[in-house]
């Protein structure tokens, strides 16, 4: 049963979805709730009763009613044992698997070369489009996943690190361009770029 609140800050009881945590994008309870996944109920209640005060929708200033559904989902699985338990398993299993590959040894060498060379791919194919078509710059990012063959998840992180770089910019249709930094990033390490993509080719039983 949920804390008391006043009518402005009633307790909604979501419908609560199968959540096992199989993937990103899976809500992760305690960090909706801003506490450690060692916290006491109470801790996890005083938690809960301050942030659904803030989201709820009646709140004029800060009202939001997606986060509050997402928040009283939280609340109703961590501040029930049996279902916090069976939440726990899958969430601890979920950060190990998500962090195994820092452990990894060479095959972590081998993803940040690949990533690597993907970054600098997604440049080539702004650049190209830059320089043939001036007027219209951009692609969407569904159509780079196209282009190299990436899926949209890892894609996905690619695309943020070259926007941290400031390798790339998006317009105000999310459509992404190459700037003047990534073409210099692009120049410089065209040729190690090649160098890689070439490997695999070499390596492979049909090029022998």
């Amino acid at each position: 049963m949920g804390p008391n609140f006043s009518s402005a800050d009633t307790f909604v009881k979501p419908t609560i979805r199968v959540t096992l945590m199989p993937d990103d994008k899976t809500l992760d309870y305690y960090e909706l709730l801003q506490v450690s996944p060692n916290a006491e109920a109470d801790t996890i209640q005083r938690l809960y009763r301050l942030l659904a005060h803030r989201f709820h929708p009646d709140n004029q200033e800060s009202g939001n009613e997606v986060r509050f559904r997402e928040l009283s989902e939280a609340y109703a699985v961590l501040s029930d044992p049996e279902r916090r338990a069976r939440y726990d398993v899958a969430y601890h299993q979920h950060r190990k698997d998500r962090w195994r590959l820092v452990s990894s040894g060479s095959q972590t060498e081998d993803n940040f070369a690949l990533e690597q060379m993907f970054r600098l791919s997604l440049l080539e194919a702004l650049y190209t489009r830059r320089r043939l078509e001036p007027d219209s710059p951009t692609l969407f990012s569904t159509e780079l996943e196209s282009m190299l063959g990436r899926p949209r998840e890892h894609l996905e992180f690619t695309i943020w690190y070259l926007l941290q770089k400031k390798f790339v910019t998006r317009d105000d249709q999310s459509r992404l361009m190459i700037t003047a930094d990534g073409v210099d990033q692009l120049e410089q390490n065209y040729r190690a770029n090649e160098q890689r993509r070439a490997l695999p080719a070499k390596a492979s039983p049909a090029s022998l």
